[in-house]
């Protein structure tokens, strides 16, 4: 598990932009489960939508990206690779299957497909709410010098 202490060290986001809370699990090269908690104080809510809030989906998208860069900084541990920031580069066959709610708890699972030298990602990620797939891309990612 890794807590939101030091999910704040490994991405460069901070409130209200990081929407990663808690890694429950890694398995490193391989796969991460994080989870976003989804209140009704998250500041998009306010104009998406009043009335009926609904989390937008490009921010699920960046929760799964955010995952993805978790699992690739700690991956990279074992590269000896210093001083990086992780970027999205691309997304494919991006879907959303259900709308996202306040009192939902995304479960963000991202898979690596391929990396080359701890520089180039892919990914397939999905988000999941009590056990059902909300949305799903395959997701790149490139560590760039800072």
């Amino acid at each position: 598990m890794i807590s939101i202490e030091k999910i704040q060290t490994l991405l460069p986001h901070a409130y209200p932009f990081l929407l990663v809370d808690r890694v429950i699990e890694i398995e490193l090269g391989k796969r991460i489960l994080a989870l976003k908690n989804v209140t009704v104080n998250e500041p998009f809510f306010q104009g998406h939508f009043p009335g009926r809030p609904i989390m937008p989906g490009v921010l699920i998208l960046e929760a799964m990206a955010q995952a993805g860069g978790i699992l690739a900084f700690e991956t990279i541990k074992q590269y000896n690779v210093k001083d990086r920031a992780v970027y999205f580069m691309g997304i494919d066959k991006a879907k959303f299957r259900r709308i996202v709610i306040p009192g939902d708890q995304l479960m963000l699972e991202a898979e690596i497909l391929k990396h080359r030298g701890g520089v180039y990602w892919s990914f397939q990620a999905y988000a999941r709410v009590e056990g059902t797939v909300v949305a799903e891309a395959r997701m790149l990612a490139a560590l760039e010098k800072k």
